[in-house]
């Protein structure tokens, strides 16, 4: 098929009543955040943004996690094609169009006239060469294990700006995998990761002082529409009160991740992500082996609770792992009742039937991984030792907490509950099942031949009958594998200069495009 003409800018609807709550939150001014250590490069030449946490890298196949992706993604590298997330619909980016030319096979018209930062060219060879590295190499890429599993791919460059991509089974959704692939340069490393890549996006590093800053600035050599700031300056901040101050004083134009009480006032925006929150629990793992200690994690969660008063009504319960909007997102779904005497009962009979209940298990979230977590761990331990089980609470960062959440897991490491947030920006359930669901999903801890006999087989479908088929797994999961506790399907604030415009969208919390800000006339 033909690609859509080519948009670069895109406007986004904020949620209609969040926002209201978000402004009711009054401002905080006054003098300087102590230690903020200023933030250079604002004004109308310069952007500056407070993030929560440090990137981990900028390795461009490291950009399905979201700490990177946030900066990385569509501002220092660029796929082939990129999702809207408004309509969902595909756009062409350094490819302008592609076909279905087989069962199995992709191919993919380049954008000509294209370099890299350090002077390379973007054609079919550098594209191949980027799969290659992403998909089929012995990196370990989190785009790898996010978006193909272990299947690898055939790619060929038939010409400069011809390139056929081949997977091993028909795959319907292939372009919209290969919209995770980040390109990178041919001169990149294929036996280690990179700690910053070397892209064709609007901006490049300009400079990386770890635990200090990062900056950035625009790509002189830029194929597109030259972006409105001149240079970006990234820094971050735990507190989420101190980044909302930072804007609030004039130290930063741009703050994310934000809770309600975190003071932003009138500089806040609320608006629908594509994030949901859920507890995976490791089922391999005695007591978490037996279905009923699952079941009873589940019925100790109340999450209309969490909805309305932790989270301030910027949630909604969830019963699924991805949120509307989303192909296969079943709309009836069904969420867990809270019933903390049903709880007690399950643990009590699995004791009865010699499960060692009283076995510590770990209860691990990261810091920073959405506001109130520290809050939202410590209700569930709390519901959980009510229940009978013995539960410690773990905080880690982002490094440490990724050690359990990706495979290969930690060896020896007992029973653990991880508390996740999966944000679906790909628009489809296939993601999320492939590494979730799947018995040997990359970030799953368990599953049967027969769930993922059903994956696979909805998977193949497309239409409405793909989306029939994804919809009905949601359930099955919770009826026969329970190996998620699936909590709220989140929205977020971040805070905004009034000199700058800039309309957030579902998917800004996992790449925040750059060339959509511009300074206010």
């Amino acid at each position: 098929m033909l690609s859509p003409p080519i948009s670069r800018l895109r406007r986004w609807r904020p949620v209609a009543g969040l926002l209201g709550l978000a402004l009711a939150t009054s401002a905080v001014g006054g003098c300087t955040v102590a230690n903020s250590e200023y933030v250079t490069g604002g004004g109308a030449d310069g952007l500056r943004i407070v993030l929560p946490q440090e990137p981990p890298t900028l390795e461009a196949c490291q950009s399905s996690l979201t700490a990177t992706g946030v900066v990385v993604r569509s501002n220092i590298t660029e796929p082939l094609v990129e999702r809207d997330p408004d309509s969902g619909e595909l756009q062409p980016l350094l490819a302008t169009e592609w076909e279905q030319t087989t069962d199995e096979t992709w191919t993919f018209t380049l954008r000509e006239g294209v370099t890299f930062t350090d002077g390379t060219p973007f054609d079919a060879e550098a594209a191949a060469f980027t799969i290659d590295r992403a998909v089929n190499s012995d990196l370990a890429c989190e785009v790898e294990g996010y978006v193909f599993g272990d299947t690898d791919l055939e790619v060929e460059a038939v010409d400069d700006t011809t390139l056929t991509v081949t997977s091993p089974e028909p795959d319907p959704i292939l372009p919209l995998r290969l919209s995770f692939i980040e390109m990178v340069s041919t001169r990149t490393s294929t036996t280690e990761k990179v700690r910053e890549p070397i892209g064709t996006g609007p901006y490049q590093v300009a400079d990386w002082q770890a635990g200090q800053r990062l900056s950035l600035e625009a790509n002189p050599d830029y194929w597109g529409e030259a972006p409105a700031y001149n240079n970006v300056n990234y820094v971050w901040r735990a507190e989420g009160s101190v980044r909302a101050a930072m804007v609030a004083n004039g130290e930063a134009d741009i703050a994310t991740s934000l809770a309600p009480e975190d003071g932003a006032g009138e500089l806040a925006v609320a608006y629908r992500n594509n994030e949901t929150t859920a507890l995976r629990m490791q089922a391999d793992q005695p007591p978490l082996d037996d279905q009923r200690i699952r079941q009873a994690v589940n019925y100790v969660i109340d999450r209309n609770l969490l909805s309305q008063t932790l989270f301030e009504n910027l949630a909604t319960p969830a019963g699924e792992l991805i949120p509307e909007g989303i192909v296969g997102y079943n709309p009836d779904e069904k969420v867990w009742p809270y019933d903390a005497a049903k709880a007690k009962a399950l643990v009590d009979e699995a004791r009865a039937d010699g499960v060692p209940v009283d076995t510590e298990i770990r209860l691990i979230g990261r810091n920073a991984q959405f506001p109130r977590i520290t809050e939202t761990i410590e209700v569930i331990q709390g519901e959980l030792e009510k229940a009978g089980l013995n539960v410690k609470i773990e905080m880690m960062d982002t490094n440490a907490q990724l050690e359990y959440q990706i495979r290969p897991f930690p060896e020896d490491t007992g029973p653990y509950l991880l508390m996740i947030m999966h944000g679906n920006q790909a628009g489809d359930a296939a993601f999320t099942l492939d590494q979730y669901m799947l018995a040997e999903g990359y970030q799953s801890s368990w599953g049967t031949p027969e769930f993922d006999q059903k994956i696979r087989d909805a998977e193949a479908l497309v239409g409405a009958e793909r989306q029939s088929a994804l919809e009905k797994l949601w359930q099955y999961e919770q009826d026969e594998i329970t190996q998620y506790a699936y909590i709220a399907h989140m929205s977020a604030i971040l805070a905004k200069s009034a000199s700058v415009s800039y309309e957030p969208n579902s998917a800004s919390g996992d790449e925040m495009r750059l060339a959509e800000m511009s300074p206010v006339s």
